[in-house]
């Protein structure tokens, strides 16, 4: 019988690799410099439109999941 704490543990691990994926790929689409590491180097302005921008996209693919599209 597995662990119920290492199942979480591996889906966690799964999602947070997810979210930074995710992430790296919105930089880009942004024309943001995120690299892996220390991202220190980037103004206030480059890190919030990547969150910003991730926010929007799960919204939009939330709502279009409710309506069916």
């Amino acid at each position: 019988m597995t662990n119920s704490n290492s199942n979480s543990y591996a889906n966690g691990a799964e999602a947070k690799d997810a979210m930074n994926k995710f992430k790296m790929e919105v930089a880009n689409e942004l024309g943001v410099n995120l690299k892996q590491g220390y991202n220190g180097d980037l103004t206030s302005r480059e890190s919030g439109s990547i969150g910003g921008e991730m926010v929007r996209q799960m919204i939009k693919k939330q709502e279009q999941q409710m309506s069916g599209k």
